[in-house]
């Protein structure tokens, strides 16, 4: 069941003016397409434990998959409670070093940048040199209404030293699975982070490739700079969710001025949203063509999101800079990153404990286990310093 989303559409083409009649026909034939593409379902895995066939095919075609029901309405209750906590920390403003109640915001004891901040309906990212410079347009910035904030968060970095609930989601096993599955049973991790669109404010994120570091590697392939998790805690839709290219994640970098260019507007040809439901989680390949919209909508979309690598793409690589200072990654530090898979299983052990655990194999080989605590949780601090990013 998808939700009606009638009205957002309505109002985003709206914001649109002259290209209202544009806007509306692309997210309604967008969100069509999407719909009937084959590579959406529950996950699936074969009697030897092997990812179902019909999957892998349709991700390494498509660059994305649509797995449904992965989050049961008891876990979304909690991460939904769990986020309006974390969501009370936050700095009154850019820089601020107080939550509203006066508290000490979150993150401001951190090393490592955690939040980041837009106008309301802004774009700040586009046709910057942020991240390597790979957002290389900037999106039209709807005009926000006049009780707006002046700047709101959209995105947190190193969301599991904040959010116990998102740190259950990472160590979920069928998930991690599917990561060992694709990834290899070495795999590594990447970067954690949560995406934050709330209605009438929620930034845009402009087209866009993740990748950075192998573009020009003699051993480039499709899935060389690693996929995200992205799980929905409230849905994704046409409006408020992210956008893709599909099989772009095959073609190397791209000239994305130039695609938007012969789009003739930002609406780039052939693109398709990630429509789902709460509870559903999305693998995106990294290497896909990407971007969202602003949120002028009336539905939240609040995505936990999460990174995973093969190990042969970051061991002993020098890292991008994208998400920490450059660093060579080698077997010390990808083992100390590491870690979080440990506690991630062992947070998620206690509050499903009918559940059958992952069993990441690099700690099985060496005989190591990790207990979620309080330790654990003081460890974690400024742990996305080590992201693996490249």
């Amino acid at each position: 069941m998808v939700q009606d989303i009638s009205k957002s559409i309505e109002a985003c083409a709206a914001h649109y003016g002259s290209d209202a009649e544009a806007m509306r026909e692309y997210l309604i034939n967008g969100q069509n397409k999407a719909l009937e593409m084959d590579n959406r379902g529950p996950i699936v895995f074969e009697a030897d434990g092997a990812l179902a066939p019909h999957i892998v095919e349709a991700y390494d075609t498509y660059g994305f998959y649509v797995f449904t029901n992965v989050l049961g309405q008891d876990e979304i209750e909690d991460i939904k409670q769990d986020l309006e906590q974390v969501k009370k920390r936050f700095p009154v403003s850019p820089g601020a070093p107080n939550a509203a109640d006066g508290s000490p915001a979150l993150g401001a004891d951190c090393a490592a940048l955690t939040l980041l901040w837009s106008k309301p309906l802004g774009d700040p990212l586009g046709g910057t040199a942020l991240a390597n410079g790979r957002h290389q347009v900037k999106l039209y910035e709807p005009e926000a209404a006049d009780t707006a904030p002046e700047f709101a968060p959209f995105l947190l970095l190193g969301s599991l030293q904040f959010s116990e609930t998102c740190l259950r989601v990472y160590g979920h096993p069928q998930l991690l699975k599917i990561a060992e599955e694709i990834n290899g049973e070495d795999f590594a991790p990447f970067n954690e982070s949560l995406f934050i669109k709330e209605p009438g404010i929620g930034a845009a994120v402009s087209w866009h490739q993740d990748g950075s570091t192998h573009w020009d590697n003699p051993d480039f392939d499709g899935g060389i700079h690693g996929f995200n998790f992205m799980a929905q805690v409230y849905g994704s839709t046409a409006v408020n969710g992210v956008w893709v290219l599909p099989g772009s994640h095959k073609q190397g970098k791209i000239d994305i001025t130039k695609l938007v260019e012969e789009s003739g507007s930002e609406r780039i040809a052939g693109t398709v949203p990630l429509v789902c439901d709460p509870g559903d989680v999305i693998i995106c390949n990294r290497q896909l063509l990407h971007g969202s919209f602003a949120n002028t909508g009336f539905e939240p979309r609040i995505t936990v999101n999460m990174g995973f690598h093969r190990r042969s793409s970051v061991l002993n690589v020098r890292g991008a800079g994208t998400h920490n200072e450059v660093q060579i990654f080698d077997e010390t530090l990808i083992a100390k990153r590491s870690e979080v898979i440990g506690y991630g299983i062992d947070a998620r052990r206690q509050r499903f404990p009918d559940e059958t655990p992952f069993e990441y194999k690099p700690f099985v080989k060496k005989g190591l286990s990790y207990k979620w605590d309080d330790a654990a949780r003081g460890s974690l601090h400024d742990y996305n310093t080590r992201d693996l990013s490249i």
